[in-house]
């Protein structure tokens, strides 16, 4: 796929990345965005910002899909193979800034993986 045009609604999404560290979940940004898109919309553009290496997805404790800033991913290719925290008490989730080494399987080709903690963030303990 070829590079994103900066499209106001390309635009719009990836402001609400730039004022937060925090991953944001599918359904907060729909609610987020209501006014200049629409749902549709919203999933297909973080669709192609994931194929880009723009961004990257996990899902949370409950298979809720949540969005973050990449950080040297590329076309295809994510290479931030880091966990994420996913807070009990707030719901609060964030990438945590350590990578994982993934072993080599024998007769495997992972293509992907995701490692979720879950517990009591800072403000919660």
């Amino acid at each position: 796929m070829a590079i994103i045009r900066k499209t106001k609604s390309v635009k719009a999404l990836l402001d609400a990345f730039e004022k937060t560290d925090n991953a944001i979940s599918v359904v907060g940004l729909v609610k987020q965005l209501h006014q200049k898109m629409n749902k549709t919309t919203v999933y297909r553009i973080l669709e192609r910002l994931e194929e880009e290496g723009v961004l990257h997805s996990f899902m949370d404790k409950d298979g809720l899909k949540w969005y973050a800033k990449c950080s040297d991913c590329s076309v295809g290719h994510h290479t931030d193979t880091h966990p994420h925290f996913q807070c009990s008490d707030c719901g609060k989730i964030e990438c945590l800034t350590f990578e994982v080494n993934i072993p080599k399987l024998r007769n495997y080709r992972i293509d992907s993986a995701e490692l979720l903690l879950i517990g009591h963030c800072e403000n919660c303990i």
